[in-house]
């Protein structure tokens, strides 16, 4: 599991653990079932207090994307967090947000964006004969 903590941005430990385990399971990168690294080997790999992991973990459960399973560890849900799609948009719209930031800087509008957006679409697609 690969999470980074950074102390530039503002956003507290604990919550930069949440926000990237939401990301992990919303993506896709952690399934249902796997076990998240225990609170003592997180803390020591990210170099923070074991108990800004253990309240991350609390809130990852209080939101229904992890589970604890009393001795054994905490995995990530197999009911499905109820936010996943609502991660998953917000993931997209920051993402889309900093892109028209930038894009904004640089020049371009709206119009421009949206054009650039549909010609990359088409691009990535594959081919019929690989369908």
């Amino acid at each position: 599991m690969q999470i980074h903590i950074t102390t530039s941005d503002g956003v507290p430990p604990y919550l930069q653990i949440v926000n990237q385990v939401k990301y992990l399971v919303a993506s896709g990168r952690l399934a249902a079932g796997e076990e998240l690294p225990p609170i003592r080997v997180l803390a020591l790999r990210l170099r923070v207090n074991p108990n800004t992991v253990a309240r991350a973990y609390r809130e990852l459960e209080t939101a229904g994307v992890v589970e604890k399973r009393s001795t054994t560890g905490t995995y990530v849900s197999y009911a499905g967090s109820p936010l996943a799609r609502r991660e998953k948009l917000r993931i997209v719209i920051e993402r889309i947000d900093a892109l028209l930031a930038e894009a904004r800087q640089l020049g371009f509008d709206a119009h421009e964006i949206h054009d650039l957006v549909r010609q990359r679409d088409a691009a990535m697609k594959p081919p019929e004969s690989e369908k």
